[in-house]
């Protein structure tokens, strides 16, 4: 049964017409001006209006019209029929600009009206049935998902910087999305059609950054016994996307922004440059400035990097993007059927927890759940493993959260060096970092000399 609203203030025709309908199965309610329309909506969302424009207390279709607008903005899918006197062409006109589905003349043909309020009931029926098969299709592996206002304004800037030729430093704690951005930026640049090619510097191994950045030639090194182009020239015409740049060696950056201000490269061992159109992109979990300060990281890269920098929000500031995310999470699983959903009791627990894992995190505690709730209803609380963690609320509000996210990476690394019985690249993998990402790590919290490297780690 489809729900009719019928705001009109002609009681002798609402008499005549409302048998006929409830004949043909709407449930109808009736309104005679804008505040009892309001009124009636707010009590039962109608699946359609039928609207006349020439309301009380004005009867100037500026009354209509202007109801017409606040239900779009209530419900931007209702299907609004309005109702016009003859000679209203222009008033018809600016109703269906404003989003009207259908317009009937005075006196209404009740055989007519009927066909339209069928049209209109199977529009909104293909449109539900759409909606739902959406909503059904797995959301793509890069998509970015969630409607909070700090994600939101992260996408905007992205999507405001991706045509122009600007280097863009993409900022962030591990997890937080970074190469998502990156594809997103690069989807929508002028250079789409080109290449993306993707490095994270942290992972290459010392002795070969420069020539698996740059190329090389044959005989330049043992083993070289060919020429091979560097990810620079793999990616002329389009973007680089340079993940833990800050991990990158004192000579190589050097290279790098010899490269960046000419646009030639030397691959080594070679004599002639190499001409290449690249736009970088950059990211870092690094602070850079204090890197500068240190020492570590040329200032002039720095700022050769540093066109504009997108700093993304951590989940624990996205709020219930984290509700989101973790439906999307146990979508991607494979193997064990469809889960259990998420119970009102863990969708609180993982709304409270503080996240400083990020997206990495959460993935793992959602699979983790299905994993030891299968079979069950629902997910629970305790199959999410977040017991004795601090919760957003433990850990302080936005602005104060550097000192509880470095006690809880300190511990995350600490628990997983000492389960992988402290080999490093085993437990990079499990923290999902570099194995040179988590060494960094180590030094800075000076966790080495408690977990020994473990032989062949």
């Amino acid at each position: 049964m489809s729900h009719l609203l019928w705001v009109e203030d002609d009681a002798a025709l609402r008499r005549v017409l409302r048998p006929l309908l409830e004949a043909e199965g709407y449930a109808v309610a009736e309104a005679v001006d804008v505040a009892g329309a309001l009124a009636a909506v707010g009590r039962l969302p109608p699946d359609l209006v039928l609207l006349d424009l020439m309301l009380p207390p004005t009867q100037r279709p500026e009354e209509g019209l202007g109801l017409l607008d606040q239900l779009l903005r209530v419900a931007p899918g209702l299907k609004v029929i309005v109702l016009t006197g003859s000679g209203g062409r222009g008033v018809a006109l600016d109703a269906v600009r404003r989003g009207a589905h259908d317009l009937l003349r005075k006196p209404v043909d009740p055989d007519e009206l009927l066909v339209v309020l069928k049209r209109a009931v199977r529009m909104r029926q293909l449109e539900a049935e759409v909606e739902a098969l959406r909503a059904q299709l797995p959301a793509p592996a890069d998509a970015i998902l969630g409607q909070s206002p700090p994600l939101l304004a992260a996408l905007q800037l992205a999507d405001k910087v991706a045509p122009s030729a600007l280097p863009v430093a993409i900022l962030g704690e591990p997890g937080t999305g970074k190469e998502l951005f990156a594809r997103r930026v690069h989807a929508r640049s002028r250079r789409a059609a080109g290449p993306l090619v993707t490095v994270n510097c942290g992972a290459l191994p010392p002795t070969l950054i420069e020539s698996t950045l740059f190329g090389h030639e044959r005989g330049a090194f043992t083993g070289a016994d060919r020429a091979r182009d560097g990810l620079f020239q793999q990616a002329h015409g389009g973007t680089i996307f340079l993940d833990e740049v800050g991990d990158l060696p004192l000579p190589v950056q050097v290279t790098l922004l010899r490269v960046l201000e000419t646009g030639d490269l030397l691959p080594v061992g070679g004599q002639r440059p190499v001409r290449v159109d690249v736009r970088v992109l950059s990211a870092t979990n690094r602070d850079l400035g204090a890197a500068v300060r240190s020492g570590n990281f040329r200032e002039d890269l720095y700022w050769r990097l540093r066109g504009v920098e997108l700093t993304l929000p951590p989940l624990r500031a996205r709020g219930d993007d984290v509700l989101v995310l973790a439906e999307h999470f146990l979508r991607q699983l494979d193997g064990l059927g469809a889960p259990p959903p998420l119970s009102a009791g863990a969708r609180a627990a993982l709304r409270a927890h503080a996240w400083p894992g990020n997206l990495r995190e959460l993935r793992h505690c959602v699979q983790r759940a299905a994993v030891l709730g299968a079979g069950q209803a629902e997910l629970q609380p305790e199959d999410l493993g977040l017991a004795g963690l601090p919760s957003t609320a433990e850990a302080g509000v936005e602005g104060t959260l550097s000192a509880a996210v470095d006690a809880l990476e300190r511990r995350m690394i600490g628990d997983a060096l000492q389960a992988e019985g402290g080999n490093r690249s085993r437990s990079a993998r499990r923290l999902g970092l570099s194995r040179q990402g988590l060494l960094n790590k180590l030094d800075r919290y000076g966790l080495g000399g408690r977990f020994p490297e473990a032989e062949g780690g």
